[in-house]
């Protein structure tokens, strides 16, 4: 999949000096990047509400035990009532925006009800709201030195824990994001 030019399928991994909340120490996909603006999903700040959680709430019977404990992320501070998947290719679905080659994006219910009977994709992740940018707005955060940018890999996207997706973005370009100073400038 062609995106040179572009953000998309790019890890943004915040600074340690991150002053936003939001965003402090977050791994951020971005799904979408062009003229604008751009869209990415958080990929590691679990909230306390599980998938079953979820399937109650839009009257799912949740038939999959072990999907129902997955927990439910926050996907960024935009539009917190809309859901978002982020999932293997493996199958389609309505309203689905490929990311790259092993990653898609879908906003259409069809994938949700596939995942409460089992049926959904083998690898998901499903998140409340989104982070957003206007045109311009990420590019000039990332040269005010606000993101590190990593390839997006499945192995971080899908099977790392959480809490350990910050730092093993950042080692995938050989920082140890722990020793950094909270300072930032340009040489």
């Amino acid at each position: 999949m062609e995106t040179s030019g572009t953000l998309a399928n790019q890890l943004l991994i915040a600074m340690p000096g991150m002053a936003d909340p939001n965003f402090s120490s977050t791994v951020t996909l971005i799904c979408e990047h062009n003229d604008e603006g751009a869209l990415g999903i958080v990929i590691n700040r679990p909230l306390t509400l599980k998938l079953g959680g979820l399937f109650e709430q839009l009257d799912l019977e949740d038939s999959d035990p072990g999907t129902a404990d997955d927990p439910v992320l926050m996907g960024g501070p935009v539009g917190p009532e809309r859901g978002f998947v982020l999932h293997d290719t493996a199958h389609s679905y309505e309203n689905s925006l490929p990311v790259s080659d092993d990653i898609c994006l879908t906003l259409s219910r069809d994938i949700i009800d596939a995942m409460a009977t089992g049926d959904g994709p083998d690898k998901a992740l499903v998140a409340l709201g989104y982070a957003g940018w206007e045109a311009g707005q990420l590019e000039h955060e990332m040269l005010a030195n606000s993101w590190l940018n990593v390839p997006a890999t499945p192995d971080i996207v899908f099977d790392m824990p959480f809490i350990d997706r910050w730092s093993a973005a950042a080692r995938e370009i050989g920082i140890d994001i722990s020793r950094m100073s909270t300072d930032a400038g340009h040489a």
